[in-house]
């Protein structure tokens, strides 16, 4: 499944690159991400809980990040093991930082690959409306982080639990709302 964002973020573009090769800054901000550790080469271990109406899924894996400081642009490579709930996902993530005339422009594209129980919430179109209000709740912690005035103030920052059924059941609303003003049109 492909899922594209875009957002903006008012803050300059070099600002908002330099946080992006913060990784465990950026993790701070995925809503149910957590950073375990970096292999020597580069490929950083982790766990994404995300919770989708009534299932939760925990995937724990592994995920290596490309950066291109010259087209201010990057490729993740991640995949992971929900164990309890036998999911499995893989994920290739592209992002650009670009300049924009109120601060800087992140553009995503991922491809999103899903199997075992999770994926059927792939297939109805949930996870691209449950992405967009992930990545606002992200934008948020961003710029709290680029404007605290201590390093300190920024760490204590975090993405907040993201609650799974109001999530959801939002995520769903939106959905429909879609479905339906596209069929008027």
């Amino acid at each position: 499944m492909k899922i594209s964002q875009e957002f903006v973020v008012s803050r300059p573009t070099e600002d908002v690159w330099a946080f992006f090769q913060d990784v465990p800054a950026v993790a701070d901000c995925l809503p149910g991400a957590e950073l375990s550790g970096q292999s020597d080469d580069g490929t950083y271990d982790g766990s994404l809980s995300v919770k989708l109406g009534p299932m939760t899924a925990a995937f724990e894996g592994k995920a290596t990040i490309t950066p291109d400081e010259a087209s201010k642009s990057a490729l993740i490579e991640g995949k992971g093991v929900d164990k309890s709930g036998g999911s499995r996902g893989q994920v290739k993530v592209n992002y650009s930082v670009a300049e924009h005339a109120d601060g800087s422009q992140v553009n995503v594209d991922a491809d999103v690959m899903l199997s075992g129980p999770v994926a059927q919430f792939g297939r109805t179109g949930l996870i691209n409306e449950m992405s967009k209000r992930l990545i606002g709740d992200f934008v948020a912690c961003l710029e709290g982080k680029l404007s605290a005035t201590t390093e300190e103030a920024a760490e204590e920052i975090k993405a907040e639990e993201v609650r799974g059924l109001s999530l959801f059941f939002s995520a769903l609303i939106a959905w429909f709302k879609g479905l339906f003003g596209r069929s008027k049109e």
